[in-house]
């Protein structure tokens, strides 16, 4: 009978067993209460996992150092631009030749290509073979030695071109357009030349299309005139230029900067305090810097206008660890 029973309670052990682990796995790890709601970064910043708008945060600190900066959104003008490349040249009725008056050897050279000249200085002497007297050889005009076409000792013949200067402090720019674009480009409209060897730019207005077409290039030429007291434009030299034919208000622009591309959306990333949230939004009407806002976003709000690549990669850094 003893045997018996102790068989029975052998028998009854793995079902007890059983039933213990199933009461225990009913309780909950109380340090799991919560999970899956928020990724914390090591960083400190927050990734909200409900559902909702992809959001992080970034402590002001760190995003001055990432170079992260916000502006609000506001009203603004998409412009009709066009793109154009063009040549500087001299402003023409602002250059002048110095000649010699009499045949004579040249005695003294008192100038040489690239000098700054000012009106009446004395460029250079010759030995009148007339007189037997040396005279003086000025320029008529200030600006810079172009060019200098005789050497010391050489024998100048009676209106011989010594020396050619060029007053440089202001350039013409021609530019060049093609096609429809003669249509819609007319005199009077602004222009931003922009040197291709530093990227420095100059507002300036086309003063002029000029009524016949280039040979070489079948293009129209459009002409502007800008200042170079500095003397860092060049004759001869390209530029790049653009040319606002119109341009268009907006109640809402931004920076193309500020524009991301999220899950096949357009959006913003709109700063509140250390939050950071993509707004998705509709775009309108855009030019060469900025685009029209139609939809998703209100004036006034912060959006981030620089670095927007690095918001958006902070986010995806977030909903990564999130899955993992």
């Amino acid at each position: 009978m003893k045997r018996t029973v102790f068989l029975l309670a052998r028998s009854a052990l793995p079902v007890l067993l059983v039933s213990i682990l199933a009461a225990c796995g009913d309780r909950q790890d109380p340090r799991a209460e919560g999970a899956g709601t928020e990724h914390q970064h090591d960083d400190g910043d927050t990734h909200d996992d409900r559902q909702g708008p992809a959001q992080t945060r970034i402590a002001e600190a760190q995003a001055r150092l990432a170079g992260i900066v916000s502006a609000p959104a506001g009203p603004g003008t998409i412009a009709d631009e066009h793109d154009v490349q063009g040549l500087l040249a001299p402003v023409d009725g602002r250059s002048a030749q110095v000649t010699a008056r009499f045949p004579g050897p040249v005695r003294a050279l008192r100038a040489n290509v690239g000098d700054r000249v000012r009106a009446g200085q004395v460029l250079a002497s010759i030995e009148s073979n007339l007189s037997l007297t040396t005279y003086g050889v000025a320029t008529p005009i200030s600006g810079v030695v172009l060019s200098r076409q005789v050497q010391l000792g050489a024998v100048a013949a009676e209106g011989q071109v010594l020396f050619d200067i060029g007053d440089l402090s202001q350039l013409w720019v021609d530019l060049h357009i093609f096609g429809a674009d003669t249509q819609h480009i007319t005199a009077g409209v602004p222009v931003t030349i922009t040197r291709m060897t530093d990227g420095a730019s100059q507002a300036a207005t086309l003063e002029r299309v000029l009524p016949g077409t280039a040979t070489a290039s079948q293009s129209t030429v459009a002409r502007a005139t800008i200042d170079n007291h500095d003397g860092l434009w060049r004759p001869g030299a390209a530029v790049r230029a653009r040319i606002v034919v119109a341009s268009t208000p907006a109640a809402i622009v931004v920076p193309l900067a500020a524009v991301q591309s999220m899950e096949g959306k357009d959006v913003v990333f709109v700063r509140q305090g250390d939050a950071y949230q993509a707004r998705p939004v509709r775009l309108g009407a855009r030019d060469a810097r900025q685009a029209a806002v139609v939809e998703g976003l209100r004036a006034g709000e912060q959006v981030v206008v620089e670095q927007s690549y690095t918001v958006k990669a902070d986010i995806g850094k977030a909903g990564a660890a999130h899955e993992h």
